[in-house]
């Protein structure tokens, strides 16, 4: 069973056909899409650009590379910082040789390296910066015409997603493929343990699910000497909201969209508790160390769902359900009678970051255009969603949290690292944190 958006299914003969049409129209009317200037010219090579070039973009690229069916190239690469720019250059070079097209004149450093990169001849970005920056990339790819893989999440507060929401509204419009990493949709072992939930009903109605990402925790950048705050801010991005949204929206959104996906929606409240235990120091910006959230479906099925970054604590990534009938560890792939008895086993490949991207490629050779910006754009709300409830500390409703106006920052106005950094030392050098009870979210 495939659980992917419902994607255009046109024979190779026709596609070819309305491709065509669409390159003849295509001084007037934009930019081609990737599927639509696959084939078209004689050659089965599909041209990548990157925009983000640290460890996810990187490995984003190779996946890309890795697939089969005809050549993928990468011609483009885009960052703020040419350091990580020349280490992803030469990771994805030592992996791919021929297939890495880049030269000296498709290599752009700056925060209008993405323009750049849209600028050049390829039919699909990657889009992999810190996802403060993703809507305005977004936004921009679809613009230009250009096919997307973007990871999640797609934003770091409300008016972000609506931004995707409504740049995913003219990405239909062209018949442009939209993908979004939220891998697991892609793994056969997850669809395998869904079909037996969903279709089967092995665990019969659903009444509690729960979901964890508990871990040691990621990174940290020392100041360095003459770095300005914006450059410190970015080279530490996984610690400001305004690039990361916290670890509930940047890491733990892929437990939570599970279960957006078991449940076909989304919450309609959310209320929880968080701070800043250990991870408080000035070196780790404002987020929170933990988090715990109980949301409500409109059905009335609770999710808990908690992710932590402790060392020495209980550590778990993996989502759950139970049922009338019985319990699932969906990340395990196996399901349980009511007393504990297991019944059924996934035997299915997992590996979901590289069968993600042979599921994208092999749909647009095929003349498929597969769209997942909208279920990955409200997974994303439903993370920042647990973080209003766990920063103000109050009951949330979904209708309020997508609607609400309060921006994290104007990236579109940062031009260059003497910028002023869209978040401010308070007067004794430390960064202001959320305060349950007093923050405002809305």
């Amino acid at each position: 069973m495939s659980q992917q958006p419902k994607a255009s299914t046109s024979t190779r003969r026709n596609f070819l056909k309305k491709s065509s049409i669409l390159v003849a129209g295509s001084a007037v009317g934009g930019s081609l899409t990737i599927a639509q200037a696959a084939h078209p010219f004689g050659t089965d090579t599909i041209k990548v650009g990157l925009v983000g070039c640290g460890g996810r973009g990187t490995g984003a690229a190779i996946q890309a590379m890795n697939t089969s069916g005809g050549d993928v190239n990468l011609v483009a690469m885009g960052d703020v910082f040419d350091d990580r720019l020349q280490g992803s250059y030469r990771s994805i070079k030592g992996k791919h040789g021929d297939k890495v097209k880049v030269t000296k004149d498709t290599q752009f450093v700056g925060y209008d390296a993405f323009e750049k990169v849209l600028g050049s001849e390829i039919d699909m970005i990657i889009l992999a910066t810190p996802p403060g920056f993703r809507p305005m990339h977004f936004e921009a790819a679809v613009k230009a015409g250009k096919n997307v893989f973007m990871e999640k999440p797609v934003a770091t507060d409300a008016p972000g997603v609506r931004r995707v929401l409504e740049a995913n509204k003219i990405a239909k419009e062209k018949g442009l493929a939209v993908q979004v990493g939220l891998q697991r949709r892609h793994e056969v072992a997850y669809r395998e343990t869904m079909t037996k939930i969903k279709e089967e009903g092995l665990i019969g109605d659903i009444i509690l699910t729960r979901a964890y990402w508990n871990s040691g925790g990621v990174w940290v950048r020392p100041r360095q000497e003459n770095q300005t705050e914006l450059e410190y801010q970015m080279r530490n991005w996984y610690y400001f909201n305004w690039l990361c949204g916290d670890h509930i929206d940047e890491q733990h959104i892929h437990n939570i969209d599970v279960i957006n996906w078991l449940m076909d929606g989304f919450p309609v409240t959310a209320q929880g508790q968080g701070g800043r235990e250990v991870r408080n120091g000035d070196d780790h910006g404002q987020i929170f160390d933990h988090h715990f959230v109980e949301f409500t479906y409109e059905n009335g099925t609770k999710f808990f769902s908690q992710c932590r970054h402790i060392r020495k604590c209980y550590n778990s990534v993996s989502e759950h359900a139970h049922g009338t009938k019985g319990y699932a560890d969906i990340s395990g792939g196996k399901i349980y009678s009511p007393s504990g008895d297991l019944v059924w086993k996934t035997n299915g490949a997992r590996g979901g970051h590289q069968e993600e991207h042979h599921d994208l490629f092999r749909d647009l050779r095929a003349g498929k255009i597969p769209n997942e910006a909208e279920y990955g754009a409200k997974s994303t709300m439903t993370s920042i969603f647990g973080r209003m409830a766990t920063y103000s500390g109050q009951l949330i409703k979904w209708d309020d949290a997508i609607n609400s106006e309060l921006a994290l920052a104007d990236v579109d106005n940062l031009k260059s690292m003497d910028n002023e950094a869209p978040v401010k030392l308070n007067d004794d050098g430390t960064y202001p944190c959320p305060i349950p009870g007093e923050s405002k979210v809305i």
